[in-house]
C-alpha cells in the first residue's frame, strides 16, 4: 500500500512511524518533514485525494492542526485518533483515509496499535451512504 506521510516536527515517534510502515512493506511517500503543519496536512491530503497514495498519516504536536488542514482537501476524511478502537472505527464507520496523530501524547506502542487497526480495517459498506454525503 502507498502511504503518504507528513509532519511538522521530526521526532523519535515520526522516525518510528516511518520505520514501522516501511518494515511492514508499505511504500512511503514522504510529503514533508519539519514543514509548517498546514503544509503537512494539505500535502498528505492532496496525495491521497489525487490517488498518489492509498492512505495517509499526518502528525503535529496535538494532531488537530494537521487533521483540519487535511480535511480542507476535497475527498479527504482525516481522523484525529488517540487509540486503536478510534482508528478502527474511523476506517470502519467513516471511511477515514488519513490518520492524524498527536506527537505530544502518543507512545510508539499506541501508535503501532493505531496504525495496525487503521491499515487493516475496511470501510463498512452499510455506512457508505453516510460518509459519501461528506464528499
Amino acid at each position: 500500500m502507498r502511504i503518504a506521510f507528513g509532519t511538522d516536527e521530526c521526532t523519535q515517534l515520526t522516525d518510528h512511524l516511518k520505520t514501522r510502515l516501511t518494515e511492514h512493506g508499505h511504500e512511503l511517500i514522504v510529503v514533508g518533514e519539519g514543514i509548517a503543519w498546514p503544509d503537512a496536512g494539505r500535502g498528505v491530503g492532496e496525495a491521497v485525494a489525487t490517488g498518489r497514495a492509498d492512505l495517509g498519516v499526518v502528525c503535529c504536536w496535538t494532531g488537530t492542526g494537521v487533521s483540519i488542514a487535511a480535511n480542507k482537501v476535497p475527498g479527504v476524511r482525516a481522523a484525529l485518533c488517540t487509540d486503536r478502537a478510534t482508528a478502527e472505527g474511523a476506517r470502519k464507520w467513516n471511511d477515514a483515509n488519513v490518520l492524524a496523530l498527536g506527537l505530544r501524547l502518543t507512545s510508539p506502542t499506541v501508535a503501532d496499535e493505531m496504525l495496525d487497526a487503521f491499515l487493516a480495517t475496511e470501510p463498512d459498506e452499510s455506512e457508505a451512504a453516510n460518509y459519501r454525503k461528506l464528499g
